[in-house]
């Protein structure tokens, strides 16, 4: 089983925990309940599968029999604490918490880059300014960014895109963006690393409705029910999408004329039926 801080989602580590656990010695959700305090025999399962949440006084209970030490019961204890954070300034106050125990725990090589990379929206945006402006002075790449932000923001991002090679700084001071792509061993983390910039850029779309004129803009959605199968379905046409997407612009040589971001975005807007 993977060590503690290679998880985002404390539900899914009860459920490995399980399943190793059933492999070795024939291990039930009935003794595991049980053992944890739970009447209902399968309590534990419907909480992995999300009916249910882990209250904060079975927490306690579920360390000692999952047998956890050290750092792994606080870590535990937050893992809990993220998945139901009840405001987003919680919820990113325990995002950072978590983020600071994956980097002095993780015996993943995890990269402070990549999380750097993805904490802040103005590392992808200055990227693709910078390299489509010629000759740009940090001024000129400020005032291009929606929203507005400081020289010395764009100093200090372009400093930190060039020391991790994501852009490179020609003789004549033009920018180019390199092939290098920045990623992350693991890939349960990008989430959690990408939390910050969603937020913002989740924000920067609501703004756009107001600010940004219609013919400049698309902005659309749709409201239906579904099922989870056809929940899976939708989401494995999402990630078809965005690759093509992707495609379309790498493809297509057009000069840059406009940064833009694409937002594919599919929530609840109701508690399972």
């Amino acid at each position: 089983m993977r060590p503690i801080v290679e998880y985002l989602d404390y539900r899914k580590y009860i459920l490995d925990f399980y399943k190793e656990r059933k492999e070795r010695s024939g291990f039930t959700w009935r003794s595991f309940s049980e053992k944890v305090g739970f009447k209902n025999p399968v309590y534990l399962k419907q909480i992995c599968d999300g009916k249910y949440n882990l209250n904060s006084s079975a927490v306690d209970k579920i360390v000692v029999v999952m047998e956890l030490k050290g750092y792994e019961i606080p870590y535990f204890s937050l893992l809990v604490n993220f998945a139901h954070a009840k405001t987003e300034g919680l919820r990113q106050r325990y995002f950072e918490q978590v983020v600071a125990f994956i980097r002095e725990f993780s015996s993943v090589n995890l990269k402070d880059d990549a999380f750097n990379y993805f904490e802040s929206w103005k590392n992808p945006v200055i990227r693709e300014i910078a390299s489509a402006m010629t000759n740009a002075k940090t001024s000129d790449i400020a005032e291009a960014c929606i929203p507005a932000i400081s020289v010395a923001d764009v100093e200090h991002t372009l400093q930190f895109l060039e020391r991790i090679g994501l852009l490179q700084k020609k003789k004549n001071g033009a920018y180019v963006e390199t092939k290098k792509v920045i990623s992350m061993i693991n890939r349960e983390m990008m989430p959690i690393a990408a939390t910050k910039m969603q937020q913002d850029m989740a924000k920067f779309a609501e703004d756009a409705i107001v600010n940004i004129p219609s013919d400049e803009r698309n902005i659309s959605g749709l409201t239906m029910g579904i099922s989870e199968k056809q929940y899976l379905k939708i989401v494995e046409e999402l990630v078809d999408f965005r690759k093509k997407i992707i495609s379309i612009v790498s493809e297509d040589k057009s000069k840059v004329e406009r940064v833009y971001r694409l937002n594919l975005q599919l929530f609840p807007l109701s508690k399972k039926l």
